[in-house]
């Protein structure tokens, strides 16, 4: 058995195998309250929900503060996902 097989099953098994990793997550401004839904690309890296929200939470701007990450997940559920974030799809 090669002494490698188990850490590239590891890796493997821990990754979701996408090709490309999205996040949908919401944020808030105050005075005056405002929120948003949106939906990040994230590194390959990062691809859980704690990571995607260290990534979004420094990708902000604007006053913007996380409030939470809903999900990730690969390409194929983007289009459901477009018009819901409006001008927030892939802003950060």
């Amino acid at each position: 058995m090669n002494p490698a097989l188990p850490l590239i099953l590891t890796v493997a098994l821990a990754s979701p195998g996408w090709a490309a990793c999205y996040a949908d997550y919401k944020a808030k401004q105050d005075d005056p309250l405002r929120l948003h839904y949106g939906v990040v690309e994230l590194p390959d890296d990062r691809c859980d929900i704690g990571s995607a929200s260290e990534v979004i939470a420094a990708r902000l701007g604007d006053g913007w503060q996380l409030l939470e990450v809903t999900s990730v997940f690969g390409p194929d559920g983007l289009e459901e996902r477009e018009e819901s974030a409006g001008e927030y799809f892939l802003r950060y």
